[in-house]
Parts: structure tokens; sequence; C-alpha cells
């Protein structure tokens, strides 16, 4: 009887045990342990296991492939990402709900690292906004999407066509006192700043964010060879969208753009969303930089995932074309963009004829080396699990699956 007795209590121990097990393999249906697909380096079969949301092993083994191919990459990293479905970084009334909004709706485009990037405001709204981006860094899904933010301005060209979109009622010079508040109410958190470097009082700011480990980005300008040579001297390291935020009608020997290309000091961001550059300009970028020196970006808006039309954008009456362009009537100039960076990943692919794996690089690990993301941007034992399956048909990437620190974020029918 009491043999029958310790069968029984052992017997319910077990049960309680594998229940209690396996609440532990399923306790969380988006964790992952292992992922397959194909190489986004080679094309060739891997699969990935992930150990406590890090990348554990990469093996080599055959995977079953549906029709269309799956790749495998590490998930991208936007640095200008201004807005998104209806949120704005710099618009009245953010909130942290928005910001999670606007994050989730990001990693069903592959985007699993970004910068929220306000641009010229007042400075009662750049400290407002970035306190509000502050706290929600609080929340940790959008912590470990966000590590830090780009302010785009206020310290540009006031000069129309230079300036862009930017509101010249708040454009003015830098000012370190007024940014250090800023940069406070942000809780330490800008990683770039975009300025101009041929405004009064630039190289000092340079020189200034440069001490405090903050990037300095040249854009949204019109400095001379001279003075953007001095810029970089003092610290400067990439060209903000290049190409863009520059005047219609530029002088063909002296403008902004032949010193930043040539100095391979200076890494350049673009936007390859079939808008802002056209082709043969993207080719002669990737040509003149290299591979290792660009970084693509989206450049987005609140008006990204926004059906066509007119619209007012903080202030300003834009246009959003059936094709994804936000135009600015009144300058004749682009007010942002509205596709996303995976857009730019399939459309420089198409423009310079280069590799996937290069394509990828310019989208996570060029972004995550300027930045010092020592964790991410790229497919390594040892770091962050943030990947993304995709396919490709037509030179366009259409996301299945993103994956950050080893948990499914989005999820496709279609995979």
């Amino acid at each position: 009887m009491y043999y029958l007795k310790s069968c029984a209590s052992f017997c319910a121990l077990v049960i309680v045990f594998l229940i209690f097990s396996c609440s532990l393999i399923f306790a969380g249906d988006k964790e992952v342990k292992e992922v397959a697909g194909l190489f986004y380096l080679d094309g060739k079969p891997i699969t990935i296991r992930i150990i406590d949301g890090k990348i554990d092993n990469i093996s080599r083994k055959t995977v079953k492939q549906n029709e269309k191919p799956v790749y495998i990459a590490p998930g991208f990293i936007d640095n200008q990402i201004n807005g998104y479905v209806e949120i704005g970084f710099s618009s009245e009334g953010l909130t942290v709900q928005g910001i999670k909004k606007a994050t989730q709706s990001l990693w069903k485009a592959g985007v699993t690292t970004y910068l929220p990037t306000v641009i010229t405001s007042s400075h009662q709204r750049l400290i407002e906004n970035f306190k509000i981006l502050a706290q929600a860094l609080k929340d940790p899904e959008i912590a470990r999407s966000v590590p830090g933010f780009h302010m785009e301005g206020p310290y540009i060209s006031p000069v129309d066509g230079f300036r862009g979109a930017h509101n010249k009622k708040w454009v003015r010079p830098p000012d370190w006192e007024e940014f250090q508040k800023i940069y406070q109410a942000a809780d330490k958190k800008i990683f770039q700043v975009t300025l101009a470097p041929e405004i009064e009082g630039a190289m000092d700011f340079i020189r200034n964010c440069v001490k405090n480990d903050i990037i300095v980005a040249l854009g949204h300008h019109n400095g001379s060879a001279e003075i953007i040579e001095q810029a970089i001297d003092q610290g400067a390291k990439i060209a903000t969208h290049l190409g863009n935020g520059c005047a219609n009608m530029i002088h063909r020997h002296t403008n902004p753009l032949w010193p930043q290309l040539s100095d391979d000091r200076l890494m350049a961001s673009i936007i390859v969303d079939g808008f802002h550059l056209r082709p043969e300009e993207v080719r002669v970028f990737y040509k003149a930089k290299g591979i290792n020196n660009i970084i693509l970006t989206s450049d987005v808006t609140k008006l990204a995932g926004m059906p066509p039309g007119e619209y007012s954008y903080d202030g300003r009456d834009v246009v959003l074309t059936p094709e994804g362009c936000i135009k600015f009537p009144a300058q004749n100039v682009l007010a942002g963009a509205a596709s996303p960076i995976s857009k730019g990943v399939g459309n420089v692919m198409k423009f310079t004829q280069c590799s996937l794996a290069d394509a990828i690089h310019m989208a996570t690990r060029n972004p995550a080396k300027l930045y010092g993301f020592k964790d991410r941007g790229e497919l390594r034992p040892g770091l962050r699990a943030d990947l993304i399956l995709f396919s490709i048909e037509d030179d366009k990437l259409h996301i299945h699956k993103t994956i950050i620190a080893g948990e499914v974020v989005y999820s496709s029918k279609d995979l």
C-alpha cells in the first residue's frame, strides 16, 4: 500500500514537473529558439539557434524552402524616422502611446532599431517632444527599438531650397546653452545632430558635440569646400540625406555636393525611394563613397502609410502622391518621404547592381558602426537576435517575419 502511495505521489510530481516544463517551453509563443532560411550573405541555407535573446550558433543546414526563397538578415537600422502612420515626432500632441504605435508599425517594415527624429521647431516644442520621447524609453518594447534620437535642425540654413521643408520661422544659429536644455530634456539620448556648418557658431557647436560623443551630421546647408573640410576636421561624421536639403539650382563647380562626396572621412546617408535621388545619382554616390561609407535611410514622415491626397503637415500644405512621394508645392521641394527603408534596399540593388549583402550592410552594419551599436547590425554569435525573414520579387522586399531579441514582433500570414 505504501508502495502504491509512493508511486502515486511520484507520478503526481512528474505531472506537475511536465506541466511546468511545458509552460517554460511554450510560455511565450512569440519566443523563438531556431530560425532557418537563406543567408543574406551568400544565399545558402542556414539555421540560427537563439538562446536568451542572442544568437548562439549559425550552422549550415539544408532547409526546406517555399516556392519563394526566404532570406534571413539583420533587422534594419534607420537613423531618420520623422514619424509614421499619422504619428509625427515633431508634432503637437505627441504621446508615448503614439510612439509605440509607430514603433510597432515599423516592425512590419523590418525596422528593428531606429532614431526618432525631431526637426526644426520652437524651443518649447523641442523640449516637450524630447521629454515625451525620453519617457517612452521606459516602455521596454519601445526601448528595444529606440536607443536614442536624432535632432535635425533648427541649426540649419535659412535659405530657401537648402532649408528644405523646415519652417523658416524656427531656424536659428547654434546655441549650446539652448541645446543643453534640450539634451537634458531628452535624458541625454540625442545621438545625432544635423546642422549647417557655414552658419555662425557652428564650429564651436561641433566641437562641443564631439566632446559629448554626439554624432555631428552636415545637412540642409550650403557650406563651401573649405567650411566642409573644417567641419570634418572638427569631427563631423556624416552627411544627412546627401543630395537633398539642397537648392534646385546650384553652381556646377561650387556647391556642397562635391566636397562631401570627395572626403572619405565623411559617411553619407541617402534616401533611395526613387524620388529623392535619381538612379544615376545613387550610382555616383555609391561609387564615390563605397559600400562602407553609405547608410540607407528612409526619412519617412507621419504621412507614411497614409492614403494619397492633400494634407496639412505641421502648418504646411503638402501633397502625398499615389506613388508615395510627398511634395511641398510652395517651394517646389520634397517634404520628407513615405517609403520605408526596405524599399531603399531593393532600389539600391536595382540602381547600382550591388549584391543583396551590400544593400543589407548599408541598412544594418554601417549605421551600427557609426553609432557604436556593438550588439546588433550583423548576424554573429553573441549579438542580439534581431532578424528579418523576407523574400524578394521584382526588386521589392516582402517582410515575412521580424524578430527582436529572439521574440517575434511581426509575422505575416504568408509564411
